[in-house]
């Protein structure tokens, strides 16, 4: 094996996914990230079974679900009055032995990724940036922010959507909103209060939806899809939250209340790239949410950023010429990826327009996820 020596830059789900996979095979990865230290908090995050599969072959799926709430029973599908639209038996895209979705929170999935990585000897170094890279053909020298230049077998490039490098790496797209923005919570929830996601029967410029997934026996995640832009209405944010679900009852009439002023919340615009040509030049390469990022309406972003990773270290830790595995790597990937990024976007569309999909959303949504069965 050719590849020794690796820089990740960012240590995110894709970052730390693809050190995990190259460190266990004996690459020496060390990762940077901009951030001074691990963010102890966050809101929770809906995993379907195909990233599930992948935190199973990387060796920390069984820690994951003892901090998590299975979901079997699919997701509902209702009007912001409570009537029953529909119900999906979430596929289950990682196999029958893993569940279709879990709910859990992005810090404890962030804890164990980190842990997994140490233990395969990777080393981290926070409050860093990469500044430049330069290829010099079997090698590629990175410049980092605390003024250090080395060289790298392979620089991947994991900095999330915003990425500083990929306009370096060639690539002339760039992130757009998707007419979007979200609200995310932790709220109380029932036993009885499985996955339900409900549209409103109107629209005035309020929710396009909410929804919600079990995290534990008594907690949930959930989010409000909106307009992109936070009004400015002189309303503290949990009051926001709770003006934008006025219009939903059923479960919702419970978890608006338990909405208080020191709910954790975060509200952000929605942004989306899709990055059709080469995703390296040389020896650097963008990877995840630097080439594909997308709203979160199949919960399927995070899912194919660790794929990525994943399949990555198939390619790249076998003997061959790394050009020509790069290459097969973007071939295999882009179908998958696009796949994602079209139905996404598709619904986005939908979201801003209501009714204009004439109740298509749970087909498009069920035929996306039934085409992600197949292996990555």
């Amino acid at each position: 094996m050719s590849m020794q020596r690796v820089l990740v830059v960012g240590a995110g789900f894709t970052g730390l996914t693809a050190a995990i996979a190259l460190g266990r095979t004996g690459v020496q990865v060390h990762v940077i990230d901009r951030v001074k230290e691990w963010a102890p908090v966050g809101h929770g995050l809906t995993i379907q079974g195909n990233a599930l599969k992948v935190f199973k072959d990387l060796g920390i799926y069984d820690d994951l679900i003892r901090r998590a709430c299975p979901e079997d029973n699919g997701v509902t599908l209702r009007l912001s009055n409570g009537d029953l639209l529909m119900h999906i038996n979430t596929p289950r895209t990682g196999g029958e032995d893993l569940p279709p979705t879990i709910g859990t929170l992005r810090p404890h999935l962030h804890e164990l990724l980190v842990a997994k990585a140490e233990e395969h000897g990777v080393t981290f170094q926070l409050g860093t940036e990469l500044l430049d890279f330069e290829n010099r053909g079997e090698t590629a020298a990175a410049t980092l922010s605390d003024g250090t230049q080395e060289e790298w077998d392979l620089v991947i490039v994991a900095e999330g959507i915003r990425s500083k490098t990929r306009a370096k790496l060639g690539i002339s797209e760039e992130q757009a909103s998707s007419g979007l923005g979200i609200w995310r919570g932790l709220a109380a929830r029932t036993p009885e209060m499985d996955g339900e996601i409900f549209f409103p029967t109107s629209h005035d410029g309020g929710a396009y939806k909410a929804g919600y997934t079990p995290i534990s026996d008594d907690q949930c995640y959930f989010f409000v899809l909106c307009p992109p832009i936070r009004p400015e209405n002189g309303l503290e944010d949990w009051q926001e939250v709770r003006r934008l679900l006025e219009p939903f009852h059923g479960s919702f009439d419970l978890l608006r209340d338990t909405i208080v002023e020191d709910t954790f919340l975060n509200f952000q615009e929605i942004e989306w790239i899709f990055v059709d040509g080469p995703w390296h030049q040389g020896r650097v390469l963008a990877l995840g949410e630097v080439v594909h990022a997308v709203p979160p309406l199949i919960a399927q972003g995070a899912a194919q950023c660790v794929e990525d990773s994943l399949v990555l270290a198939e390619h790249i830790t076998q003997e061959g010429d790394l050009e020509e595995q790069l290459k097969a790597f973007y071939e295999r990937r882009l179908p998958r990826v696009k796949g994602v990024v079209d139905a996404s976007m598709q619904l986005a569309r939908w979201e801003q327009n209501p009714g204009s999909s004439q109740g298509r959303d749970g087909e498009v949504l069920n035929a996306a996820l039934l085409a992600l069965t197949d292996p990555a």
